[in-house]
């Protein structure tokens, strides 16, 4: 009995496959009928074969948005109502026709609600976050109750501030 090793450990004497190991790696001629079927693979296709995988696959976000903080929607008291109102007359005003729009191109930043959207959270129907989104407002609709930012439509009734360099002077170029 020999006392070949398995890498590092010695080989026990009853090893099934101990014949085997000994014979060593399998050779094979070049354009042999195995070299044809499996011709040799270069490294970094190889190192496909033993990357790791998702195995389940969505569970990472899934457990990344229980993280997410969600809060109650709050409510705006009279006075920063009406003071919202006021702004959206200014920007309803910049943006009353499209060439208006394009040339006064009035650049706001907008803090909104945004609904919870994962059905499997405890926060769907009640709870959200409040985001910001900065940009050139394009429009205010007041028959939708909409206001498009860039390529983003917020419902009026989710907005909480709207802030800007047109509300800081008091001569706004209006048409």
């Amino acid at each position: 009995m020999s006392t070949t090793a398995i890498g590092y450990m010695p080989m026990p004497a009853q090893f099934c496959y101990r014949a085997l190991f000994l014979h060593g790696r399998p050779r094979h001629k070049k354009y042999d009928d195995f070299w044809r079927k499996h011709p040799p693979m270069d490294r970094t296709h190889r190192a496909k074969i033993f990357s790791a995988f998702d195995a389940l696959s969505g569970f990472d976000a899934w457990i990344a948005s229980k993280e997410t903080p969600y809060c109650d929607r709050r409510h705006l008291c009279e006075g920063e109502r009406e003071e919202l109102d006021k702004k959206l007359v200014t920007l309803r005003q910049l943006t009353c026709s499209s060439r208006a729009a394009r040339r006064n191109r009035p650049q706001v930043t907008v803090q909104y609600f945004s609904p919870c959207r994962d059905e499997n959270s405890f926060a769907y129907g009640s709870g959200g976050t409040y985001e910001t989104v900065s940009g050139t407002c394009r429009r205010v609709d007041d028959i939708y109750g909409t206001i498009a930012i860039d390529d983003l439509v917020l419902p009026i009734d989710d907005i909480a501030s709207i802030s800007g360099p047109m509300f800081e002077t008091a001569d706004v170029d209006l048409p």
